[in-house]
């Protein structure tokens, strides 16, 4: 992971994958998952636009002594951790868009 920015203020992380190639994602949420942080990333094309709707999860964890230091961001490889965070993801969705509702009727 490289730097993080700000563009429009929405925060972004650049990954370099596998295969040497780098991707911007914006950063929807971090969740907290059966006592681990995990980010949940949208990757975006060279517009800044996602086309697919496919989200990215990584695990999440931010060095405590030093809170400038980049945090550091892990692959998930157990299918059934990765199902629970996906599972948490949908939850956070849910939340967002009974807020969203909520907010509309209050107005």
């Amino acid at each position: 992971m490289s730097e993080q920015n700000f563009a429009e203020e929405e925060m972004t992380v650049d990954l370099e994958l596998e295969d040497g190639t780098n991707v911007t994602c914006a950063v929807i949420t971090i969740l907290s998952v059966n006592q681990k942080e995990y980010i949940a990333l949208l990757p975006l094309d060279e517009n800044g636009e996602n086309q697919n709707g496919e989200v990215w999860f990584y695990g999440y964890k931010e060095n405590q002594d030093n809170p400038n230091e980049e945090p550091e961001l892990q692959y998930i490889e157990d299918d059934e951790e990765y199902e629970i965070v996906s599972d948490a993801f949908d939850e956070f969705l849910d939340n967002q868009e009974f807020d969203e509702l909520v907010e509309e009727e209050t107005e």
